[in-house]
């Protein structure tokens, strides 16, 4: 009955999707059922080893995020595991035959999360956001384009440039926790002590500059199971921008915002009517 026991693993990443990520959720039930299911998959995944490195302080965070990899290589071996997340997890990466290169980049940006506390230089940030954000956008391109490799290489870069907006923007939005839970500084060569309005306009333009490049040459381009559901994720992001752009800098690192839900089903509707008025 391994297909029931499967059923059940991704009910759990669906219900880890929506428990942890309202908006991301959001998101994902607008992409087509047939690519739907896996994104929760990589979502369970992701979520899980976040989890170890931003919340388990309590615990052994090493030593939980060494057994959660290598949990999941023997999954991978032996095409089953117990964990749910990983059971699931590794049915989407033989499917879509998503690289190991990926998956390792992302454990080393967690791993660095546990370790590393300042990232001093442009390689070290930029290291960090591919592992963290940038493999996790190719692997649900890997789920999209469904084995079209020369779709992959098309839509590539804009997939990374859109993960790397979507965690700069997390970044700028968690500061306050970033700095003073985790001791954690991402952005190389700024005070956050005394971030001045020069450094946050600078960080504001290199996201806008990520989001319109994945924009023009990636979202508009996607295969239509995905168009839709990226989109959305694309809107609320470039919403919190916004917002966050609005914020003086002098109060950046007291201010957490967010989209209401309210604004969230207004994004919806007036990107659904775009989407069906072919204007994407």
């Amino acid at each position: 009955m391994k297909k029931l026991f499967d059923q059940v693993s991704l009910s759990c990443s669906k219900l880890v999707t929506r428990k942890y990520s309202t908006s991301f959720s959001l998101a994902t039930r607008m992409l087509s059922p047939e690519v739907r299911t896996a994104i929760y998959s990589i979502y369970g995944f992701v979520r899980f080893a976040d989890e170890i490195v931003d919340s388990f302080h309590e615990y052994d965070k090493t030593y939980l995020l060494k057994k959660f990899e290598k949990d999941y290589y023997i999954a991978k071996q032996k095409n089953i595991s117990l964990n749910p997340i990983l059971n699931s997890f590794v049915a989407t990466v033989n499917k879509y035959q998503i690289e190991n290169s990926l998956i390792q980049s992302f454990l080393k940006s967690m791993n660095d999360d546990i370790h590393k506390t300042n990232y001093k230089t442009r390689k070290e940030y930029e290291d960090y956001i591919y592992g963290s954000a940038d493999v996790v956008g190719l692997m649900c391109l890997r789920v999209f384009v469904n084995g079209n490799d020369k779709k992959y290489q098309e839509l590539k870069k804009p997939a990374m440039r859109l993960g790397s907006a979507f965690q700069k923007v997390n970044f700028l939005r968690d500061l306050k926790n970033d700095s003073e839970i985790l001791n954690r500084s991402y952005f190389p060569d700024i005070n956050l002590d005394r971030l001045d309005t020069a450094s946050k306009n600078e960080i504001i333009k290199e996201i806008e500059n990520d989001f319109d490049y994945a924009f023009k040459y990636g979202v508009v381009k996607l295969p239509l199971n995905a168009k839709f559901g990226v989109y959305i994720a694309y809107r609320y992001y470039k919403q919190l921008l916004k917002k966050l752009k609005a914020v003086p800098s002098s109060e950046i690192m007291s201010t957490r915002v967010r989209v209401s839900n309210f604004l969230k089903i207004s994004l919806l509707l007036r990107g659904y009517a775009r989407y069906k008025l072919n204007l994407l």
